[in-house]
């Protein structure tokens, strides 16, 4: 099982790459999925967790599922 923290490092980088591959700044994706720019960049950067709505509204906008963003799956 993974460790809280290895999650949350999963997910900022998984987040990170997903973002990037499709060319969208902090202040884009922010606007884009309505999590604020702070807010997005503390998860990215895995200074703060994730709560299960701002969870959901990434996994529909980069269309993958939540058990890849957290490390639970390929």
């Amino acid at each position: 099982m993974l460790y809280n923290m290895d999650m949350k490092r999963i997910l900022a980088d998984r987040l990170r790459e997903l973002r990037i591959e499709q060319g969208l700044s902090y202040m884009a994706l922010s606007k884009l999925v309505g999590i604020s720019h702070t807010q997005l960049c503390r998860i990215e950067n895995g200074k703060s967790d994730i709560s299960s709505d701002n969870l959901l509204l990434l996994c529909k906008f980069f269309h993958v599922s939540a058990d890849y963003l957290i490390g639970l799956s390929d």
